[in-house]
């Protein structure tokens, strides 16, 4: 079930929105892990010592739900081992120390100018081959999203440039600079599904952003394919799936259903854009752009980082001085976002941001009991009762945290934000996940 629940939390997009792309230095060791994406790991095709190109295929999916890895830097291969996972704490990784040299692989075809004799099983295969993975957090991969069963029937795809999560700014800055590019990747997503009914819906605090976007589509004419943007009140969590579906189309994604259950396809803008790149570029999947910034506004940036770089050596180009009072280390932004132990960790597909706060921002009070004021059910914008989940996981009883429908949480953190008591209800909810699944 989806609500029109939604709170308002500070953006502090101003400290990085009118910083520039810039591209970050090479990493001199890459950390490329072969568990960041939705589904089954990667299977390594390298062997320890073995040379390697930017670009090159280093890893394969490994069954339907899994995706491609590549090389985001030339050098050598020195181990395949476990490694600093920053999302489930390690995993395996194939480690390369660069040579320094950022040499290319080679592509079998040259890139191409015109797509219209390019099939839609053509378009897949090169998404396919390009290990592109949903890049606004979830890293779902791409082409098991596009590739849809005959019974599904998608009547509208939906860009999200909503980018709702406070600091973070790589979305609008990528649709302030690469504006074409995007709408280009729209047309092929368009293309996969057989759609012409297409929305890009952007927060109303990036308003030059929409204008970029709307001049786009005019100088190219493609109003014709019903292609628009629409402008969406600033909210959070306005970026989630279901609530840009129903925002938009005032449509409900059913509990335990998808979002192509009812004929639509959620794309973020970055996954457009290497969608762009992998079909009119031959290019795979290797870096990103991601926000830096937080409370140390001095360093934040935009940048576009080769995926497997450590969060050191990003912090290192940023400008962060090593004497600098970090208390907290967030990748991805501060209500989704997952706290960091190590600094060697590395960015990965699905990495939107990298925030650094002092103990000045991120001092919070002691957790206290819940007072039963509900205001995490009103907030909750997937209609569920956090207070009866969390409570039940307190207590070590997921058969009954279990059946408050914990499985229907999007974990936007919009509980844990508005809860007087300081519980960590997110966290909760995702134990009891975690627990429901085991047993």
């Amino acid at each position: 079930m989806v609500t029109a629940n939604f709170i308002h939390p500070p953006d502090f997009k101003d400290i990085a929105k009118n910083k520039k792309i810039e591209i970050a230095s090479l990493p001199k060791k890459a950390i490329l892990l072969l568990s960041q994406h939705a589904g089954a790991p990667s299977e390594p095709i390298v062997n320890v010592g073995d040379s390697v190109k930017t670009g090159s295929l280093i890893a394969q999916a490994k069954g339907f739900i899994s995706a491609n890895l590549h090389s985001s830097i030339s050098g050598k291969v020195i181990a395949i081992e476990e490694s600093p996972n920053p999302i489930i704490g390690s995993s395996r990784a194939i480690i390369i120390e660069s040579d320094g040299l950022d040499a290319k692989a080679s592509i079998d075809t040259l890139p191409v100018k015109d797509i219209s004799a390019l099939s839609r099983e053509n378009i897949l295969d090169l998404i396919k081959g390009s290990g592109i993975v949903g890049l606004g957090g979830a890293a779902f991969p791409s082409v098991v999203k596009l590739t849809l069963m005959p019974s599904k029937k998608i009547h509208t795809l939906i860009i999200n440039g909503a980018e709702c999560e406070p600091f973070l700014a790589c979305d609008h800055r990528l649709m302030l600079e690469k504006s074409k590019e995007i709408i280009l990747g729209v047309q092929l997503i368009a293309k996969v599904l057989g759609v012409e009914d297409v929305i890009i819906g952007i927060e109303e605090n990036k308003l030059d952003a929409i204008e970029s976007m709307n001049s786009v589509i005019f100088l190219l004419k493609a109003q014709g394919s019903r292609l628009k943007v629409k402008a969406l009140k600033t909210r959070y969590p306005q970026g989630g799936e279901k609530q840009l579906i129903k925002t938009l189309l005032n449509k409900e994604v059913p509990s335990g259903k998808l979002p192509l259950d009812i004929g639509v396809v959620v794309n973020n803008v970055q996954t457009v854009f290497a969608i762009y790149e992998a079909v009119y570029l031959k290019k795979p999947l290797y870096e990103r752009i991601i926000t830096v910034s937080g409370s140390f506004s001095n360093i934040a940036k935009n940048v576009l980082v080769r995926i497997g770089t450590p969060i050191k050596d990003v912090l290192d180009y940023c400008g962060l001085s090593p004497k600098a009072d970090i208390h907290k280390i967030i990748m991805g932004g501060p209500m989704t976002g997952v706290a960091q132990s190590n600094s060697n960790a590395p960015v990965i597909k699905g990495t939107s941001g990298i925030l650094i706060f002092d103990k000045r921002f991120m001092l919070k009070e002691k957790e206290l009991d819940c007072i039963r004021c509900a205001r995490c059910i009103e907030a909750c914008p997937a209609g569920l009762m956090p207070c009866m989940i969390g409570l039940g996981a307190k207590k070590e009883k997921f058969d009954i945290a279990g059946s408050y429908d914990p499985f229907d949480c999007i974990e936007c953190g919009s509980c844990s934000y508005v809860c007087p008591s300081n519980i960590p209800l997110v966290q909760l909810i995702k134990l009891t996940k975690l627990k429901a699944k085991r047993q």
